[in-house]
């Protein structure tokens, strides 16, 4: 593992200047939209030679100039704030009380509040902009006993507010579609084709989005506009003038010049908002080279079999694996380098490192697709465990255990508690984490739920126990394991067999039992009322969603490795591909069986209608599929170019008799 001055040399030298090229852009692009903007907000069909020319002065003014500055330094916050909160893995809240955390999180609240005064600061552009009665926040007036004073000009206000709204309602939005969320598109293509497709889609969501902002903004402005309005009144020392109508009325709000100044305002701010992120997320994912192997060795870092096993920052190795799988498919001066030997010695030193990663990611995606069938098949509930029946496994492992690009497996099937402990205490930084299921967080998680997350040998369901022979039933063949002993022919031991010594079970204080007894009573309590329920409960499509988040590198890893494996058939000279197709093989199989057995769930197999009405990305939602698909392939990619010299490879029955309707093509 490098250090963290060589990790975040992409950051420094690549994605930064790309996040700033973006910004560059949408800065280039303010002066066409506020010229749009300007035209359309003064749009006057009976006298269109006045109306031209007002904007041709406007756009040469002084103010206008000054608002140029000041959207740029808004077009530059936006920027930054995309770069800050960009992730390419999304954050998805599998329950109600988990998007709402979400919502209120400290960090959030500082981002609403950015927004919220950028939103401000737009507004006052767009009022300066129309000039008229939006220009000033006071204007002259006269009371009744003709005394001039200072009046408030409520429809600045309203203007300055609904930009407020806007942005405050733009950042929730962000958190709920997850905007922030980065895809990698599977055709690539120009930057300015990805533009130019994109912007009918950036009109649309900005102009229905600013709609929608201003329906909810007028309602609530219609209850609650009186309180800035007073407050404004009080703190600039300003009157109302009476003889107006007050915009916190229907009157008021039913002025139609009014409503339409307000749309083409939130408009023009969600449109340059959203520019700047379609041109961060366009920047961002341009495909990057890397090197396969360097004459020097302070490079060694930044070339690909270093680069591919680097878990932070996630776009970097996001990036690593998608260029794996460009390589693998397009370059055969590169691959020959994967399958090149090092000098002296002669290792495949490429190979390995790559092909140990992408087996590692389909191993840990297989876990994970274990443990969570296991939990809903349970529906969160710990299993039933039996002291007097014997772990049996139903398949061998063809590959030994000192194959280092095997998945190294544990005797007594332990992996459901390492990965749900990884799951749990796992922090955000973790790239590849299972979804919240089971939370056990949750008040309502079962005593026995939470001892599946304790270190084992203390409080593990498989310590001093073995399980039911009811539950093993249940279990597929391939993905039990076994241990060194039963490979080499010896009979494995059961853990009941092996004779532990006596320990003294302490038995609680009273006070203990008191306090147990009062927590399962309001757990029952709550667990009866249908508000905590409805916020507590799972949402099974989510938990799916959340569990193939990050499941794009696993796509790559997939196409990597078949491609790769493709052409060692006529490339490889030197045969270090073979010596791990088994491993690779077997991996494959595994993951292909879990797949399929999580698309058996009735929540897993009905795929989610794209979302076209915002900008939030929603390639995420459909990853399961792709993977599906792409591991299929894969595995047909290997079979049609080997054909029958599989059956030379190392596997067993279980894997070969599976291998063997993708032979014959009826899988």
């Amino acid at each position: 593992m490098f250090s963290a001055q060589q990790s975040c040399w992409f950051v420094r030298k690549v994605i930064c200047w790309r996040a700033a090229a973006s910004i560059a852009w949408a800065v280039l692009l303010l002066p066409p939209t506020t010229a749009a903007f300007i035209i359309l907000s003064r749009f006057s069909i009976l006298h269109p030679f006045q109306w031209i020319s007002e904007c041709l002065s406007l756009l040469t003014s002084a103010s206008a100039i000054f608002s140029f500055i000041l959207l740029g330094g808004v077009i530059i916050i936006v920027g930054f704030l995309n770069l800050e909160y960009y992730t390419v893995i999304p954050n998805i809240a599998c329950s109600k009380i988990a998007l709402l955390g979400q919502l209120l999180h400290p960090r959030q609240f500082l981002s609403s509040l950015v927004h919220c005064i950028m939103g401000i600061i737009v507004a006052w552009c767009c009022a300066v902009t129309i000039g008229g009665r939006y220009e000033t926040l006071g204007y002259p007036c006269v009371e009744s006993d003709g005394s001039p004073e200072m009046c408030l000009n409520e429809y600045h206000l309203v203007l300055l507010l609904a930009g407020a709204f806007v942005g405050f309602s733009h950042s929730l939005l962000g958190v709920i579609h997850n905007m922030n969320y980065v895809s990698f598109h599977t055709v690539q293509r120009y930057k300015y084709l990805r533009f130019k497709g994109s912007l009918p889609l950036v009109v649309k969501c900005s102009a229905t989005q600013a709609l929608y902002s201003v329906r909810n903004y007028i309602v609530i402005y219609f209850f609650l506009g009186y309180i800035p309005k007073t407050w404004m009144c009080k703190t600039l020392n300003l009157h109302l003038n009476s003889s107006l109508h007050s915009l916190d009325t229907i009157a008021g709000l039913l002025d139609l010049c009014l409503i339409y100044h307000l749309w083409i305002s939130a408009t023009f701010l969600l449109f340059t908002w959203y520019i700047t992120l379609v041109l961060f997320r366009i920047f961002v994912t341009e495909v990057y080279s890397f090197p396969v192997q360097s004459s020097f060795t302070e490079d060694s870092h930044q070339c690909l079999p270093k680069v591919i096993t680097e878990k932070q920052p996630m776009i970097l190795k996001f990036l690593a694996l998608q260029d794996l799988a460009l390589l693998s498919q397009h370059a055969p001066l590169r691959r020959s380098e994967v399958f090149s030997l090092s000098q002296p010695g002669g290792h495949p030193h490429n190979w390995n490192a790559i092909s140990k990663e992408c087996l590692s990611l389909l191993s840990d995606l297989t876990q994970r697709l274990i443990v969570y069938h296991d939990t809903v098949a349970t529906n969160g509930r710990a299993k039933p465990l039996s002291t007097g029946s014997e772990r049996k496994t139903s398949s061998d492992t063809s590959v030994s255990g000192d194959d280092p690009f095997t998945p190294k497996s544990t005797p007594l099937m332990k992996t459901p508690a390492s990965v749900f402990t990884r799951s749990v205490v796992g922090g955000p930084q973790s790239p590849l984490t299972a979804p919240f299921t089971p939370d056990l967080d949750s008040p309502f998680a079962s005593p026995a739920l939470r001892r599946l997350t304790a270190p084992v040998g203390q409080c593990s369901p498989w310590h001093d126990t073995v399980q039911s022979p009811h539950i093993m039933r249940r279990g597929p063949k391939l993905w039990s394991t076994s241990t060194d002993s039963h490979v080499n022919g010896s009979p494995q031991l059961s853990p009941a067999s092996v004779p532990s010594p006596k320990q003294e079970v302490s038995k609680p204080s009273l006070l203990a039992q008191f306090l147990q007894n009062r927590k399962e009573q309001v757990k029952n309590f709550l667990a009866k009322r249908v508000l905590i329920m409805y916020l507590f409960n799972k949402l099974p499509e989510a938990s799916s969603q959340a569990l193939f988040a990050d499941s794009q590198a696993h796509i790559w890893a997939l196409e990597g490795l078949s491609y790769l494996v493709q052409a060692s058939f006529s490339e490889d000279r030197f045969g270090v591909v073979q010596t791990t197709l088994p491993s690779i093989l077997s991996s494959m199989l595994v993951l292909q069986e879990a797949v399929d057995r999580h698309f058996k769930l009735p929540h897993a197999s009905s795929k989610p209608v794209r979302s076209s009405g915002t900008m939030g990305d929603c390639h995420y939602k459909t990853l399961r599929f792709a993977l599906r698909a792409t591991l299929k392939t894969a595995i047909y990619r290997i079979t049609t170019t080997f054909g029958d010299h599989l059956s030379t490879v190392q596997m067993s029955a279980e894997h070969r008799k599976r291998l063997q309707q993708f032979l014959e093509y009826k899988e």
